[in-house]
């Protein structure tokens, strides 16, 4: 006879708790920006602040926590400004390169 599993007693995964270092967060940036999807960026940026702690981001950023919080709250636009703030009070940097032809 085979155990099922209920979903519900599954436990819930939440990213914040691998993005315990600067190597993970930078995979994990890249991944999802190789996505082209800008809500998937601010969610990413969000899940970071929350491992790092948002008030710390808030504050190497200079925005106020709140202001961040709305930022990078689902269905926001943030202005590319904001997300540049983020990135760089995060310890991070972004950068270009050319596709691979396909």
């Amino acid at each position: 006879m085979v155990n099922k599993i209920k979903i519900a007693d599954l436990p819930e995964f939440d990213i914040v708790e691998h993005l315990d270092n600067a190597q993970a967060v930078a995979e994990y940036l890249t991944i999802v920006l190789e996505e082209d999807d800008p809500s998937a960026l601010t969610q990413a940026l969000h899940s970071i602040a929350r491992a790092r702690g948002m008030t710390e981001v808030a504050r190497a950023s200079g925005l106020t926590r709140e202001a961040l919080y709305k930022a990078l709250a689902p269905g926001a636009k943030p202005r590319f400004d904001t997300i540049f703030k983020v990135i760089r009070a995060l310890g991070v940097k972004l950068h270009a390169e050319v596709p691979q032809a396909q």
